[in-house]
């Protein structure tokens, strides 16, 4: 186990993570156009949703990159975490249109999964991380990531406590 790395790893999953919501909180719906500009898939259903937007993936991106670098990295190691963050974040959302879930609509595991695991093995060489680290660090974040929504629904930052 490589507490360093993890510690880094997580910080920049968290970062990445968190920054759309706290676009969302800041600027409510300013600025908020869905990535998928209400593109459907063939099933009818939207492709990801109008709660996934183009304002939030450039705050992934520039907050994982900024976080980076004041943890010492280099910004392109924030900038592919935030991307591979964003890019499990989207096919959550894909998986859950095509089960019929709403928006914000609970589905514990496959929410915080991806939207975790793809940053870590993204940055795995970058950061230093075994296979053991990343599975740690996935949990770690699945059970942070619960705790912290429920408190930023509380704060009133989050408008689903999930």
């Amino acid at each position: 186990m490589h507490l360093l790395p993890i510690v880094q790893g997580l910080i920049l999953v968290f970062a990445a993570n968190g920054a759309p919501v706290l676009a969302h909180w800041m600027f409510r719906e300013r600025g908020a156009f869905a990535l998928d500009f209400g593109a459907r898939f063939s099933d009818g259903g939207p492709l990801f949703g109008s709660a996934k937007t183009i304002r939030g993936v450039i705050a992934s991106l520039i907050a994982a990159s900024l976080t980076a670098l004041l943890l010492g990295l280099s910004w392109q190691v924030g900038a592919l975490a935030g991307a591979a963050a964003m890019a499990g974040d989207l096919l959550s959302s894909f998986i859950k249109r095509r089960l019929g879930l709403p928006p914000h609509s609970m589905a514990p595991g496959l929410d915080q999964g991806p939207e975790c695991l793809f940053p870590l093995v993204a940055c795995m060489s970058a950061l230093g991380l075994t296979v053991s680290d990343v599975l740690l660090a996935t949990l770690v974040f699945w059970i942070g990531e619960l705790l912290i929504s429920r408190a930023l629904f509380s704060l009133k930052i989050r408008e689903h406590p999930y």
